[in-house]
């Protein structure tokens, strides 16, 4: 088993390789990959150094897996070149996940839809995929009709520039600014780039990806994404409208049983689920769960999980796992 990790030299692929580590796949051959730029640098990995390869020389070698984290850019000119010669690409960027004949995989939720014929996976927004995998025993036993989600995302959701500047504001340095304001001490309600109608990219990513992952595009969603003076890990404030009626018990109880969820939630004892907390672990925590008494048949709850694995890294190689254990590769 064949696999590269394209962009392995930036903060996604990095985490992806401690990831890596941690599930021990069943690689034969592990092929690190970056820019023309950073071509014949080397990666210590389980304590062997390797040779970082360009994207070309990636295509040579004809890998089983290619787990793409170099921007849609890069995917959208590389992807289809590797899925022409039978690689199966994993993609992290947006570039496919909105493409109707391509899939967009939350394992826990719908791997089983994969195929052999499926060259290129999309792997969802990282602010999607903790939402949705809290959402799927909602929608599956009761119905979702309407979300209105408020995001409050790490900085390290926009890369290692904007962690950079963050750093910089807390010791006093002027340097590049990522945002158009100062990050540190603030909220920004602006992720991604502003559309006609109002709404961010990030806010139409969680709409569009939410319905096509969940199967249903007669969901109504709005949402907010707002950035936070934060290092690691999203956190989600998201009110869910049902088409049934239910017990916040039942809710709570049938989350626990959710593989990938953790329950945090005793007011009592001032237990709920916080990024600080969430940093470095794979799981998506939930709390705060209660109904919402304005509005019937309606519930809010509070969502986090560190977007850099669960939202990104950890989600890609449980896909890559998924299609060794079936042979789909």
């Amino acid at each position: 088993m064949k696999i590269a990790v394209v962009g392995a030299t930036g903060m996604v692929g990095s985490v992806m390789l401690q990831v890596l580590a941690e599930r021990k796949l069943a690689i034969t051959e592990l092929l690190l990959v970056a820019s023309s730029r950073n071509k014949g640098k080397e990666i210590v990995w389980e304590g062997k150094k390797y040779v970082i390869k360009d994207l070309a020389e990636a295509l040579e070698c004809r890998p089983d897996i290619a787990i793409f984290s170099a921007g849609g850019s890069i995917s959208k000119q590389w992807a289809p070149k590797f899925a022409a010669i039978g690689t199966t690409v994993i993609d992290n960027s947006s570039a496919w996940r909105m493409d109707v004949d391509k899939k967009l995989i939350v394992p826990e939720i719908n791997a089983s839809y994969l195929t052999k014929e499926d060259k290129i996976i999309a792997n969802p927004n990282c602010s999607t995929i903790q939402m949705v995998l809290a959402l799927l025993p909602i929608h599956r036993n009761y119905g979702i009709d309407r979300l209105v989600i408020s995001t409050y995302q790490s900085v390290s959701g926009t890369g290692v520039k904007a962690m950079e500047q963050m750093n910089n504001e807390r010791v006093g340095v002027k340097a590049e600014m990522v945002y158009p304001y100062p990050i540190d001490m603030n909220c920004l309600p602006h992720g991604g780039d502003f559309e006609e109608n109002g709404y961010t990219t990030e806010e139409t990513k969680l709409v569009n990806e939410t319905r096509k992952i969940l199967g249903d595009n007669d969901i109504r969603i709005t949402a907010t994404v707002v950035r936070i003076p934060v290092f690691g890990g999203h956190s989600e404030a998201v009110n869910v409208a049902t088409k049934k009626q239910f017990k916040i018990n039942d809710i709570r109880r049938e989350l626990a049983a959710t593989d990938g969820i953790v329950v945090q939630d005793n007011p009592d004892v001032n237990l709920y689920p916080m990024p600080l907390y969430a940093r470095g672990k794979d799981d998506v925590f939930v709390g705060r769960i209660r109904r919402d008494e304005s509005n019937p048949n309606t519930l809010d709850m509070w969502i986090v999980a560190d977007n850099l694995r669960k939202g990104a890294a950890t989600n890609a190689l449980q896909i890559a796992a998924y299609l060794i254990d079936k042979k789909l590769v």
